[in-house]
């Protein structure tokens, strides 16, 4: 009787858990999702991993070899957004660990914050999520937390008088990073812990 052959997949999974941990895993191949699903989720997924900690992720996409034509479509989808989300200041690089998973390195605050930057110096018109409007629904100890950040930033900068452009540098901040925060009951508590991140960073 001939000896059962190893499981070649459950040892690759093992050896990825091993070496990322199952929270810094997106198992896409497992939920199944459509491409337009995929790219929501790993969009979400990776702006929150982000805000935890800046590190090395995995995505397992799938070979594709179940779809019609035999092409990775979730993968292909990954791997278009990949480029926009390092634009955003989300992602600084990835690639390849297998045939049907992708390693992304994430990108530190500082990253997001002078992405958004850039974008706004494109352009001299505010757009409408900065509105002054959008930072009075935030409670007293995220606004003191932003307008610490704000500070912070405007010196780093070699801003020598920051009290004139304050509000604006919170707008900024704000805008920045609540993209990184996903919608729900406790997302101004995740829009603090990601304030707290990236003065973390300024600090060191």
């Amino acid at each position: 009787m001939r000896p059962a052959k190893p499981n070649l997949k459950a040892l690759w999974n093992a050896l990825d858990e091993a070496a990322f941990g199952p929270e810094r895993i997106l198992n896409l191949r497992e939920m199944l999702p459509t491409a337009v699903e995929a790219r929501t989720k790993a969009d979400v997924w990776l702006r929150a991993r982000q805000v935890m900690k800046p590190q090395e992720v995995l995505i397992i996409t799938g070979r594709g070899n179940q779809s019609v034509s035999g092409v990775g479509i979730i993968r292909q989808e990954i791997l278009g957004m990949l480029p926009s989300l390092r634009r955003r200041g989300v992602v600084e690089s990835w690639r390849e660990h297998t045939p049907g998973s992708i390693v992304v390195k994430l990108a530190p605050m500082s990253a997001l914050l002078l992405a958004s930057k850039r974008r706004r110096d494109g352009s001299n018109a505010m757009p409408e999520e900065l509105d002054p409007a959008s930072l009075s629904a935030l409670g007293s100890n995220t606004l003191r937390l932003l307008r610490e950040l704000a500070i912070q930033n405007l010196e780093s900068l070699g801003v020598n008088d920051p009290k004139p452009f304050i509000e604006q540098e919170m707008l900024r901040a704000f805008s920045a990073l609540a993209g990184s925060v996903p919608p729900g009951e406790q997302s101004e508590e995740r829009l603090r812990v990601a304030i707290r991140r990236a003065l973390e960073e300024i600090s060191d």
